[in-house]
C-alpha cells in the first residue's frame, strides 16, 4: 500500500472536518489521501454514474474466474449506499462525470502496485470535489474496493456523512487476504458462508478459503478399526455422478453443484472469490470410509503406493474441478506419515499436472514436508505455511523458489475449546504483532524472531489468510459462533493483510459505527426496535391477529389456532407466526406456558434455531442449533402454568423458570465435546432465540410472549 509519509499521529475523523493535511480513516486506511479544503455530503449525491466506454469491461487478472462487469459492481455498490447510508439514487451511465454524483470509472496510474512494486488490478484512484466523488480503478475490482472506502468513509462523517475534499491512490499489499473456515467437521449452511463473504468485503478482504472435508482425530491408540469407520467424517460437496456414489453419506449437511455456484457467484460479486479445499492423503478418513481399501493402518491417510489411490483422487477431482470458478484449488495434502516422504511428493506432483492438464487450475497445499526432507513438490505448487514445526517458510520456501501464502498458527483459531489455541483472534498481535517492531503484515511468519521472516517487499509472499478449524466436531459450537470467533479484531487484521496503517486507538473508535454498517449480512442477527422492548403479544379471542404492544409493529398471524381467555390454545399443527426470524446476543424471550400433553413439541422455531418442549424419547427441554440438540435436564410440568424466560446473555444461553408452586430454577444449556476421544469438555453455547414460529407440534397453551433485547 502506497504512503505518502504524512504523520502518523492519531487522528480520528469521527466527523471528517477539514484539518489541512489530515487523515482519512477507513478500515483499511488510505494512507495516500490527501485532503483539501472543503466537504462533499455524500447527501447531495443524485446518482450513481458508470462510465459507458467500461460498463462491460471485468477484471481478468484475478483470482476468480466469474469475475462481475464494472456495472455490476456498480449495483451492488448502488444497493450498499441505500442499506448502509439510506442513500437511494438512481443507476445511470455516461462518458463522463456530472455535478453531484459518484462516477465510477477505470484509470492506469503508477501507484497501482503491490508492495513488491507490481502492477496490482485491485489498485484504485479515489477524488472528493465540489462536483462530488471519482472512483477509477485499475480494474472494475478496483473500483469496488474504492467504493468500500467511500461507504466507509461516510458512515463516519458525522451526521451530515460529509467527506473531506481530497484525492488519493490505494492498492493492496499483497493479493490474497482473508480467512479459512473448517467445513468438513462442522457443516455451514450456504446463506452463512455468504454473509461471511459480505464481512470479507467490506474491510477488502477478498479470499474465503473452504475446507471442505475433514474427520475428527483419529486416535489410532484407542480406536478399533470399526471405531475408526465409525468417526464422524464428512466430504461435503453432493454429487449426482455415479462415480462418487457413496462418498458423501451426509445429504442434509451437504452442498450441491447448484449451491456451491451460487455461493460462488454471491461471494464473487462483492469481490471475495471461494478457494476450495479436498483434504488429502491425511485427514481423508471420508475417502477411505468410502473406498477402506486405500487407507494406511492409521485408516485416515491414504496409502498413497495402492495402485487405485491416485485414480480415485484423479476421479475425485475431474467430478468436481467444474464447480470450481476460482484460478486455484487446495490439496490439503497436510500431517501425512513422515516415512512416507517420496509417496507424499508424488501424489502432490501427480495431481498438480493432472489438475493443470484437466481445467489449468493452480494447486495449493499446506506446508508438510520441506525440500530438505527430500520433498521435491514442483514450484508450480504454492504452500501454504501453518506451524514452524511443519516448515521454516523463509528458509525451507521462498529461499528454494516456492510462492508462501501465511496461515501461521500465531492466527489458527480452534472453535469453542482447545488445549493449544484461543477461540478468538488476538488483537493485540494485530496491532503489535512484528517482532522487530510495529503491526503484524502478511509477511510475518514468527511473531517472536524477525529473522524468521522475509523483508516486506518479498514477490514470494502471497498474503495471509487466518484459520478457524473445528477439531472437536460439530456439536461444539453454532453456525454463528464462528463468525464471534472473528467478529471484533478481523476488520483490524482485514486492515494488516491490505498493508494499511491504522493504529488500535484509531480502531476501537469506529469499529462500532462501521460494523453497524457492514451491508449484505445480518451475523449479529439485529432486530431493528424503538426500545429495549422488542416484541410484545396480547392475546385476543376469535381473532387471527396478534397485536404488538411494542410500538414496532411485529404483528402476528394465528394459523388454526384457537385462543381463549388471553392464551393461544396449540393443538395439531397449528401456530403462531411472526415477521421475525432469530434473535442474536443478548436477549429475553418470555412466555408463559402449559403442556397439556407430555408428546413432545415444538415452542419456538427460527431461522438459526428451536427450542422443543421435548426431544424424541425424552421430555427435556431442548434448543437445536445446527441439527445438534442441547438438553438441561429440566421438563415442563403437564398441566401446570409455568413461567419460561430463555435468555441469550454473551457467548452463554440460560433458562429461568417459575412454576405455579412457587419453584424457580436457572439453568444453562451446554455442550458437551469429546476430545480424542479419551475425555469429555463441557462448554458454554450461545443459541440465537427463534421467533420465525410459535408452537407447531405442540400441545397446550401459551401466554404473555415477549422479546427484549437485553438479558434480564
Amino acid at each position: 500500500m502506497l504512503s505518502t509519509g504524512l504523520s502518523s499521529s492519531i487522528c480520528v475523523f469521527l466527523a471528517l472536518s477539514v484539518t489541512g493535511f489530515g487523515r482519512l480513516l477507513t478500515v483499511p486506511t488510505i494512507p495516500g489521501f490527501i485532503e483539501r479544503n472543503g466537504t462533499f455530503p455524500i447527501r447531495h449525491i443524485t446518482s450513481l454514474v458508470v462510465d459507458s466506454r467500461y460498463s462491460d469491461h471485468v477484471d481478468d487478472n484475478g483470482q476468480t474466474l466469474i469475475p462481475p462487469t464494472l456495472r455490476e459492481f456498480a449495483s451492488t455498490f448502488q444497493e450498499d449506499l441505500r442499506s448502509s447510508l439510506d442513500l437511494d439514487v438512481p443507476l445511470s451511465f455516461n462518458k463522463s462525470r456530472g455535478h453531484n454524483t459518484i462516477f465510477l470509472t477505470l484509470a492506469n496510474h503508477t501507484g497501482f502496485q503491490d508492495v513488491a512494486g507490481r502492477w496490482t488490478s485491485e489498485g484504485y484512484a479515489l477524488e472528493v470535489d465540489s462536483h462530488g466523488i471519482t472512483i477509477a480503478g485499475a480494474s472494475p475490482l478496483g473500483v469496488w474496493w474504492g467504493s468500500r472506502s467511500v461507504i466507509q468513509a461516510a458512515v463516519l462523517g458525522g451526521h451530515g456523512h460529509a467527506l473531506p475534499h481530497g484525492s488519493g491512490v490505494d492498492a493492496p499489499g499483497w493479493a490474497s487476504r482473508g480467512v479459512m473456515l473448517d467445513v468438513g467437521r462442522h457443516y455451514y449452511p450456504p446463506h452463512f458462508l455468504v454473509e461471511i463473504c459480505s464481512y470479507l468485503s467490506f474491510f477488502k478482504q477478498n479470499v474465503f478459503h473452504l475446507h471442505l472435508s475433514d474427520n475428527l482425530y483419529n486416535n489410532v491408540d484407542l480406536y478399533s478399526t470399526q471405531a475408526s469407520m465409525d468417526l464422524y467424517a464428512s466430504f461435503r460437496p453432493w454429487s449426482d455422478d455415479p462415480a462418487l456414489a457413496g462418498l458423501n453419506r451426509r445429504v442434509n449437511e451437504s452442498y450441491t453443484q447448484a449451491q456451491f455456484d451460487q455461493i460462488q457467484q454471491q461471494c464473487a460479486r462483492r469481490g471475495v472469490t471461494i478457494i476450495p479445499e479436498i483434504e488429502a492423503p491425511g485427514h481423508a478418513l471420508a475417502i477411505v470410509q468410502w473406498r477402506p481399501e486405500l487407507g494406511l493402518k492409521d485408516l485416515s491417510m491414504l496409502n498413497i503406493s495402492h495402485p487405485d489411490t491416485i485414480p480415485t483422487m484423479q476421479t475425485i477431482w475431474k467430478t468436481l474441478l467444474p464447480w470450481f470458478h476460482g484460478k486455484t484449488v487446495h490439496l490439503g495434502a497436510d500431517e501425512y506419515n513422515s516415512s512416507l516422504v517420496d509417496d507424499y511428493t508424488g501424489f502432490v506432483n501427480q495431481l498438480n499436472e493432472y489438475i493443470q492438464a484437466e481445467s489449468g487450475k493452480s494447486v495449493r497445499i499446506w506446508g508438510t514436508f520441506t525440500p530438505s526432507q527430500g520433498a521435491n513438490v514442483s514450484k508450480d505448487v504454492s504452500i501454504q505455511h501453518w506451524e514452524f514445526f511443519e516448515d521454516n517458510p523463509y528458509f525451507d520456501y521462498i529461499q528454494n523458489g516456492y510462492n508462501v501464502l501465511n496461515s501461521d498458527d500465531a492466527f489458527y483459531i480452534v472453535g469453542k475449546w482447545s488445549g493449544s489455541y484461543p477461540q478468538y483472534l488476538n488483537k493485540t498481535r494485530v496491532f503489535h504483532g512484528n517482532p522487530a517492531g510495529g503491526a503484524y503484515a502478511p509477511n510475518i511468519f514468527d511473531t517472536k524472531n524477525a529473522t524468521n521472516n522475509p523483508p516486506r517487499d518479498s514477490p514470494g509472499v502471497l498474503g495471509h489468510i487466518a484459520a478457524l478449524w473445528n477439531d472437536f466436531g460439530p456439536n461444539a459450537t453454532t453456525v454463528l459462533e464462528a463468525y464471534y470467533s472473528w467478529r471484533d479484531v478481523l476488520p483490524a487484521l482485514g486492515d494488516k493483510q491490505w498493508g494499511g496503517d491504522l493504529q488500535e486507538k484509531e480502531y476501537d473508535a469506529v469499529f462500532h459505527k462501521l460494523h453497524a454498517a457492514v451491508p449484505g449480512q445480518n451475523l449479529d442477527r439485529r432486530i431493528p426496535s424503538k426500545g429495549r422492548r422488542i416484541l410484545e403479544y396480547r392475546l385476543r379471542e376469535n381473532s387471527t391477529s396478534v397485536k404488538d404492544f411494542s410500538g414496532n409493529n411485529y404483528h402476528g398471524t394465528v394459523h388454526n389456532c384457537q385462543i381463549r381467555h388471553s392464551a393461544i390454545i396449540f393443538s395439531d399443527n397449528c401456530y403462531l407466526q411472526t415477521p421475525l426470524t432469530s434473535k442474536g446476543r443478548d436477549y429475553t424471550l418470555s412466555f408463559s406456558v402449559k403442556p397439556t400433553s407430555p408428546v413432545p413439541g415444538t415452542l419456538f422455531s427460527g431461522f438459526d434455531s428451536t427450542l422443543l418442549n421435548g426431544n424424541g424419547s425424552i421430555s427435556n427441554l431442548t434448543l437445536v442449533s445446527g441439527g445438534n440438540a442441547y438438553s438441561l435436564n429440566y421438563s415442563l410440568p403437564v398441566d401446570v402454568w409455568t413461567d419460561v424466560s430463555l435468555v441469550g446473555k454473551g457467548n452463554r444461553t440460560f433458562l429461568r423458570v417459575s412454576e405455579a408452586n412457587g419453584q424457580a430454577a436457572s439453568m444453562e444449556f451446554l455442550t458437551r465435546l469429546g476430545v480424542d476421544g479419551d475425555s469429555l469438555v463441557w462448554a458454554p453455547i450461545a443459541i440465537e432465540a427463534p421467533l420465525a414460529r410459535v408452537g407447531e407440534g405442540f400441545t397446550g397453551l401459551m401466554r404473555n410472549i415477549s422479546l427484549y433485547g437485553v438479558a434480564k
